[in-house]
C-alpha cells in the first residue's frame, strides 16, 4: 500500500511512469503492519484504503471491516468537547495549503484517548488532496510516564517535608532563644540539622541520579577498582556506627580478574545493597565475591558481587517489582529510588543484576560486572 502519490503526469511524461516517491512505503519495502503506530490512510475520495494492524490494536476495529469505509466512519473521533474531529478539520476542504494537523488527543468511542496526526498529500502545493495520512498512537504508555512523574513529586515532596521543618524548626528556635540552651542542647540541636541537611542532599543526589539514568546520559569513569577491598571499607562502617562485627560474613574468591569501573558508584550500589540487608533483613548478611561470565558478549570473565541475608525474604510476587521506582520492602523508611538507581549504574557499566531467595531463605541480590579495560588502554 502506498503512502506517497505521484504528481499528475504532464505532456511530456504521459509515456513513462511517474518516480517513485520518497515516502512510498511499497518502494522502501516496508509492510504497513510492520510499523509500530497505527497508520490509516484515506484516498482521494475519503474511503480507508491501508488500516495497520496496529490500528485494529489500538482501535479494536477490524481492518476488513474499516477497509472501503468513508474515513470519519472508519475511524469517528471527537476531540476532548465531544466535537467530531472529521467535520471540524474538513481534511478535503478548507483551506488549500494546509499539509497536516498536528498531534493531539482525540477520542474514540467508548472515551478511549488516542494521540492523532494527520498529513494532507497534494497533487501540488495548492490541488487537491489526494491521500490523508493519519498515524495513531496509544496513549498508555505517555499515561503511566505522565503517572511516574506525579508518584515521583508526591514522593519528593513528602520525603523533603520532614527534614525541612526540622531544619526550619531547630535553627528558628536557636535564634530566638540562642540564650537560654546550654551548649549541649546546642550541640544536639545542630547535629539534628547537620544530619537533616545531610538527607535533603542524598535525596537531591538520587534525583539526579534518577534524570541521568532515564535521560540515558550516566557517565561512568572506569577507574582500577578492588572490589574486595571496597566492601571490606562498608563493613568496617557499619562496624564503627555500632553494628556487630560478626553479623557480616565476606568470602573472595581468589584469583579475581582486574576490575575496571567507576568507584564511586561502584560504592552508591554497595552502601545500598549492604544497607537493604542490614536494615530490612535478618542475621548474617553474606557478601561473595567471586570471578565469572562476562555479561558482554566478546568478553570470557566478570566480577559478581552476591550480597545475602537470613531475613524473610521477597515475596516471590514482588521479586518482579524490586527494581522499579518507589518499591519498598517494608515499612521502615526510605524513597524507594535506591535499587531503581543500582540497577541503572549497573547496567551503565554494561553489567547485570538479579534478586532471588538466599540460601538461608533472605534476599540475595547478585550483580555482575565486565571488567575489560577502558578503551583507550587497549
Amino acid at each position: 500500500m502506498s503512502v506517497g502519490t505521484s504528481s499528475a503526469p504532464g505532456a511530456r511524461r504521459a509515456a513513462r511512469p511517474p518516480a517513485p516517491r520518497p515516502g512510498d512505503l511499497a518502494e522502501l519495502g516496508i509492510d504497513p503492519d510492520q510499523l509500530p503506530d497505527g497508520l490509516v490512510v484515506a484516498d482521494e475520495h475519503g474511503r480507508v484504503i491501508c488500516f495497520n494492524a496496529a490500528a485494529v490494536r489500538i482501535t479494536a476495529v477490524p481492518a476488513e471491516q474499516a477497509l472501503g469505509q468513508p474515513l470519519e466512519t472508519a475511524l469517528p473521533l471527537e476531540d476532548l468537547e465531544s466535537r467530531r474531529w472529521w467535520q471540524l478539520t474538513d481534511p478535503y476542504g478548507g483551506l488549500a495549503i494546509r499539509v497536516r494537523q498536528p498531534e493531539r488527543n482525540l477520542l474514540l468511542p467508548g472515551g478511549r484517548e488516542v494521540l492523532v496526526s494527520a498529513r494532507y498529500v497534494r497533487t501540488a502545493p495548492t490541488g487537491p488532496v489526494r491521500r490523508v495520512v493519519v498515524t495513531l498512537r496509544d496513549t498508555e504508555a505517555r499515561r503511566r510516564t505522565e503517572r511516574s512523574h506525579a508518584e515521583l513529586i508526591a514522593t519528593v515532596a513528602h520525603e523533603l517535608r520532614s527534614p525541612l521543618t526540622s531544619v526550619k524548626g531547630f535553627t528558628a528556635t536557636l535564634l530566638a532563644k540562642w540564650e537560654r540552651f546550654t551548649d549541649d542542647q546546642k550541640r544536639l540541636m545542630l547535629e539534628t540539622v547537620d544530619a537533616d541537611a545531610d538527607r535533603v542532599t542524598r535525596l537531591i543526589a538520587e534525583l539526579l541520579d534518577i534524570s541521568r539514568i532515564d535521560s540515558g546520559r550516566l557517565e561512568v569513569r572506569r577507574q582500577p577498582v578492588d572490589i574486595g577491598a571496597a566492601v571490606g571499607r562498608h563493613i568496617q562502617a557499619y562496624v564503627a556506627a555500632g553494628q556487630r562485627a560478626d553479623r557480616f560474613l565476606l568470602r573472595v574468591q581468589h584469583p579475581l580478574p582486574d576490575l575496571w569501573a567507576d568507584p564511586d558508584k561502584v560504592d552508591q550500589v554497595l552502601s545500598n545493597l549492604l544497607e537493604n540487608a542490614v536494615r530490612h533483613g535478618e542475621g548474617t548478611v553474606t557478601i561473595d565475591i567471586t570471578p565469572s561470565a562476562s555479561p558482554r558478549e566478546r568478553e570470557d570473565t566478570g566480577t559478581s558481587v552476591t550480597v545475602s541475608d537470613e531475613g524473610p525474604g521477597i515475596p516471590e510476587e514482588s521479586m518482579n517489582r524490586v527494581f522499579t521506582r518507589f518499591w519498598r520492602g517494608s515499612k521502615r523508611g526510605g524513597t524507594g529510588l535506591g535499587l531503581y538507581i543500582v540497577k541503572g549504574i549497573v547496567e551503565a557499566h554494561g553489567g547485570t543484576i538479579t534478586v532471588g531467595r538466599a540460601p538461608g531463605g533472605g534476599a540475595q541480590f547478585r550483580f555482575t560486572l565486565p571488567v575489560a579495560a577502558p578503551a583507550y588502554l587497549t
